[in-house]
């Protein structure tokens, strides 16, 4: 079991940055995977980015060279540092936990992009 709280959402220009946190409730280091999930008003919950306990990268391929997830153990946090926004990349972004065959979310922190 863990909790997740996401924070760093908010209103950013077309070309600026956002950095968006989740910080979970236990060590990460007992997470399979963590990862980024959008949803944008009518659409479906759209992956975005996953980093996995043995650090592996995967990303979205719209957001490759833009976004970066890392994280920091000693924090229990992992972040999404995203630049080059674009307003397509408005959406709901939600943290997501893998622990064995069991998934968990945060409750979501809204970034929007204007043009």
């Amino acid at each position: 079991q863990v909790q997740l709280v996401e924070s760093g959402g908010g209103l950013a220009q077309a070309g600026g940055s956002l950095r968006l946190s989740c910080v979970a409730s236990r060590s990460i280091f007992s997470i399979d995977a963590m990862g980024w999930y959008r949803q944008a008003p009518g659409k479906q919950r759209d992956f975005v980015a996953k980093i996995t306990r043995g650090g592996s990268l995967i990303y979205k391929d719209s957001v490759k060279g833009r976004f970066t997830i890392s994280r920091d153990n000693a924090k229990n946090t992992v972040y999404l540092q995203m630049n080059s926004l674009k307003p397509e990349d408005t959406a709901v972004y939600y943290c997501k936990a893998d622990i064995g065959a069991y998934d968990y979310w945060g409750q979501g922190t809204q970034v929007t992009v204007s043009s």
